[in-house]
């Protein structure tokens, strides 16, 4: 749920009418409307926010949720993109080469005459470090814009 401060809240930071404490306060000046309660407590975690801190601000009407009508299955679906771009970034180097060489072959081939001896250095290729080691080239022949998807598949973004 992304949530974010409500007038009343925007009003208690300046004039500290309720009494927050300081790890309630921290709270609600994160709370934008571009943030989750789980990315706020992430960010506070080191500061002991917990999630007792958060109910609180709502139950004073000081945060609130700004897409009450996101329904659960949107919610699951951007957990589940959450999850994918994290086993992304945790993927080990035979899974980088699976999902990279098949990008490097297309992008070599595609190239024609010019880019057969590329294309063999891509071929040759058995291992995640011998395609990367390939990979300047290759972004060197196509260009960025046609490097990206391969880039992608090589490295952690």
């Amino acid at each position: 749920m992304l949530v974010a401060k409500t007038e009343a809240g925007q009003r208690v930071l300046k004039d500290r009418s309720v009494a927050l404490t300081p790890r309630q306060r921290s709270a609600l000046i994160l709370f934008d409307g571009k943030r989750t309660v789980e990315d706020v407590l992430a960010a506070t975690a080191a500061a002991g926010v917990t999630r007792e801190d958060t109910d609180k601000l709502l139950e004073l009407g000081l945060i609130a949720d700004v897409a009450p009508d996101r329904t659960r299955a949107e919610a699951a679906a951007a957990v589940a993109q959450q999850e994918a771009v994290e086993r992304h970034k945790h993927r080990t180097p035979q899974e980088r080469y699976a999902e990279a060489y098949p990008i490097a072959t297309a992008l070599t081939a595609g190239l024609g005459l010019r880019g057969f001896r590329l294309n063999l250095a891509v071929e040759a290729a058995t291992s995640y470090e011998d395609l990367l080691a390939v990979a300047p080239k290759i972004r060197d022949a196509v260009g960025d814009e046609k490097f990206r998807p391969l880039d992608n598949a090589l490295n952690d973004h």
